[in-house]
């Protein structure tokens, strides 16, 4: 139970005690500054604590809003405020300050006004919720009681809040096919008392039963996995939209989330494959690609955004461009399509899979990823080229996070530290080249299962340590880490397709899916704040360039067949090793809430 003080002139026929218990708040009452001092610390720690003026008059969502997200130390809207425990330090000194005795009315009178200003100058996390249509305001008269009840009742409260549950920026098949239903759908879950992490779990299930459909390879089974693929994506717009529209931010959902929509489409990747396996067409070479082409997009996203969101002086004409763009309605739909988010790539999946065969599928989807991946690349490089943007030292680190650099590249970069400039185009073109020479040498070499390619692959490593060596804040360094996912995964096809032997690319799928995690997991864990896995983690899985030359080694030292087992051997082992230290980090991280948010009311 968390604890709301009401401090201020009573108000007879208020419902504001009783909407504060509905929130789960404990209400006491506080006369002046001293005595919500002595309530504020007599409060156990581990609680929040509200503040709140007897004469607001407001939303009950306002309130909602202001007193039970759990995301932000501390928040507030006129007339009331509240603090978790980590602010609740700042707002027991803020009480403090305040001075007793004459001329000191102007600070006592709305209290809670006060506080918030001083939680905002102490830097405490303050954050103002931005209100929109809904009222909250303190009363100090009559006339403006008044005057606020008729503002509260011109707005309906439950249709904004069912309004701010959908996300604001969404594709084209979410925002008209899918969210004018399943926002409704979210409100009854939360009436029932239904958590977002149950709905993702649900939604994770929905897609794992959908590729069981896909692998019995027979039309009925494609129609049903069709049909439930799209059904998972319903309920995967709806634990968001349920945490938005209850307030259930946490950062094990924000994880689950984000790592079950890669879990659901992987596994349906599989289910495709081996539903085609038992027609007689062999598709594990295009499940595969699909997967690393999906990956490498991503990569691609987060490496960028991680570089530019808070780098300084970062403008340029091509981003000016885009936002004149986007202040012409139709431009923003057709760029949101094209670059084929989720919704639109999950409803071509189903379709595909209910009309056609999974060789279409695989087709039209790494046609239609291949297209969206040169679309948002290269207006990536032309604003890095055009931008005159200074990167921080964070913004260095993450890259060097996302990177994955293990042993071999860390002693290899230790010893070129000092040579070339930062800033300059050294670090990715090291990183292309490391990529370029190891693929270009499997892809057309007659016999890449060879010792010459283990020899490949060691100058492969030397580049991507030479292409680490210095800070990564050059305009285009955050081509470094895409470049390197591609060596990796497309390398591991590559030697399993031309191993040319049943299981060698169903063993080279999980053994990308397992490393594709381990990489999803650093850029959720940089995302939440909490830093970049472990380096032992990194360490003993090897790195990218560590990998790279341990498959080498097993496709020139094992037969075919051995080589297929040792690839399932180390796709387990590296698999547990990053499940379980991941599910660790998550389950115990004291991280804070974070999620997506709504549209502003």
């Amino acid at each position: 139970m968390s604890t709301a003080i009401l401090t201020g002139p009573p108000v007879a026929g208020s419902p504001l005690e009783a909407d504060l218990r509905a929130l789960g708040f404990d209400v006491h009452t506080a006369n002046d500054p001293a005595a919500a001092a002595e309530l504020i610390n007599a409060v156990p720690a581990g609680e929040r604590v509200a503040v709140v003026d007897p004469r607001f008059v407001g939303h009950l969502h306002a309130l909602r809003l202001a007193l039970t997200d759990p995301r932000f130390p501390a928040a507030a809207v006129p007339g009331a405020l509240t603090a978790q425990p980590e602010a609740r330090a700042a707002l027991a000194r803020a009480v403090g300050r305040i001075p007793v005795g004459a001329g000191t009315a102007h600070l006592t009178d709305v209290l809670t006004d006060t506080l918030t200003e001083s939680l905002d100058r102490d830097e405490a996390g303050l954050h103002r919720v931005e209100l929109g249509s809904l009222v909250a305001t303190v009363a100090l008269t009559p006339a403006q009681r008044e005057e606020a009840q008729e503002a509260v009742a011109a707005v309906d409260d439950e249709a904004v809040r069912l309004r701010t549950a959908v996300k604001s920026r969404d594709g084209f098949f979410t925002t008209y096919g899918i969210s004018p239903y399943s926002r409704y759908l979210a409100r009854w879950c939360a009436r029932r008392g239904l958590t977002p992490n149950q709905v993702t779990t649900a939604s994770l299930l929905t897609a794992l039963i959908a590729a069981g459909c896909a692998a019995t390879g027979t039309r009925g089974g494609f129609l049903a996995a069709g049909f439930l693929l799209l059904f998972s994506f319903v309920l995967d717009c709806t634990d968001g939209q349920l945490a938005r529209y209850s307030l259930q931010y946490s950062t094990m959902g924000a994880w689950l989330d984000a790592t079950f929509d890669r879990a659901k489409e992987y596994a349906y990747y599989a289910g495709l494959a081996l539903g085609a396996a038992r027609g007689g067409d062999d598709v594990w070479a295009l499940a595969l690609g699909a997967m690393v082409l999906m990956t490498c997009r991503h990569v691609v996203d987060f490496s960028f955004n991680e570089a530019n969101h808070d780098a300084t002086a970062n403008t340029s004409p091509t981003a000016a461009l885009s936002g004149k763009l986007d202040s012409v309605g139709w431009t923003v739909w057709v760029r949101r399509m094209i670059v084929l988010p989720i919704g639109e790539r999950w409803a071509m999946i189903a379709v595909l899979t209910a009309l056609t065969t999974p060789r279409t599928v695989f087709y039209a989807l790494l046609i239609g990823c291949a297209l969206a991946a040169c679309y948002t690349t290269a207006g990536r490089v032309l604003r890095s080229l055009t931008r005159r943007a200074r990167r921080t030292d964070r913004a260095a680190r993450a890259l060097a996070d996302l990177a994955d650099s293990g042993p071999v590249a860390e002693l290899i970069a230790a010893g070129a530290r000092g040579r070339g400039r930062t800033g300059s185009y050294l670090a990715p073109v090291m990183a292309f080249l490391s990529a370029a020479v190891l693929l270009v040498w499997v892809i057309f070499e007659d016999d890449p299962a060879s010792w010459l390619t283990v020899g490949v692959a060691a100058c492969s490593a030397l580049l991507a340590g030479a292409a680490v060596s210095r800070p990564l804040k050059g305009a285009l360094d955050w081509l470094v880490p895409p470049f390197f996912r591609a060596g990796e995964y497309v390398t591991i096809l590559v030697l399993a397709a031309r191993a040319d032997v049943p299981g060698a690319l169903p063993a080279a799928f999980g053994l990308v899916a397992a490393v594709a995690y381990h990489h999803y997991d650093t850029v959720y864990r940089i995302r939440g704040g909490t830093g970049a896995p472990p380096r032992w983690l990194v360490r003993a899985t090897g790195g990218h360039e560590g990998r790279v030359l341990l498959v080498t080694v097993l496709a020139a030292a094992l037969s075919p067949s051995g080589f297929t087992i040792a690839l399932t051997a180390l796709a387990v082992v590296l698999a547990l090793l990053v499940l379980i230290e991941s599910i660790r980090f998550w389950v115990f991280s004291q991280a804070p809430a974070v999620h997506d948010e709504g549209e502003p009311a």
